[in-house]
């Protein structure tokens, strides 16, 4: 979605239609139409952290669902701060702040959906991955064959290779990565080839 490519992504209940919206960064009517067309009852709105190429969509899809909006409470104030959440520089003057905040062990369920929350901050302060049913979405924490960056404010190379060790490389290999931008990859995979994890 949008000029930076972020991936947005729809996870559903396949009996209760009950889903989860993660990251939508941009392009609001596009992610509204495609629930509709599903048939889809949005939950949540989660944010892996708190830069507007994840969650430039957030006010659409909200007033859209009626569904609140999460996201770490580090990220918490990138969400009340254009200038934060990199707002600003993509030309936007306002975020939507969250409606409340997740920390480390939090579990949230939609439908048959058990999502837990892991902190993997590195990229920014407040940045999750979500272990949805055994399968992670990563955010900008751990991507294919690479990681993050970590030039922003609050960023730390330090930190964001420890949490994908810690955290992330603690699942089994054959696990399932969505990563905020590019392609899906594995736990196993990221193991074997990612250069920044040797």
């Amino acid at each position: 979605m949008g000029p930076f490519a972020a991936n947005c992504y729809l996870v559903a209940c396949g009996e209760t239609k009950e889903a989860v919206v993660i990251d939508p960064g941009a392009e609001g009517r596009r992610i509204i139409k495609r629930v509709r067309e599903l048939g889809l009852k949005v939950k949540y709105i989660i944010n892996t952290h708190g830069h507007i190429d994840h969650v430039g969509a957030n006010a659409e899809v909200k007033e859209a669902f009626n569904a609140p909006v999460l996201v770490h409470a580090a990220d918490a104030p990138l969400l009340r701060s254009p200038q934060a959440s990199i707002a600003l520089f993509m030309g936007q003057g306002k975020v939507t702040p969250p409606d409340w905040t997740l920390q480390e062990g939090d579990v949230l369920e939609a439908g048959t959906l058990r999502i837990k929350v892991l902190e993997t901050p590195g990229h920014t302060p407040g940045g999750i991955s979500l272990d949805i049913n055994g399968v992670l979405f990563t955010g900008d924490t751990l991507f294919a064959c690479s990681i993050g960056r970590t030039d922003f404010p609050g960023g730390s190379f330090r930190q964001i290779i420890k949490s994908i060790k810690d955290k992330l490389l603690s699942y089994p290999d054959d696990t399932r990565v969505f990563p905020g931008h590019g392609p899906p990859t594995s736990v196993g995979d990221e193991r074997l080839y990612n250069p920044f994890l040797t």
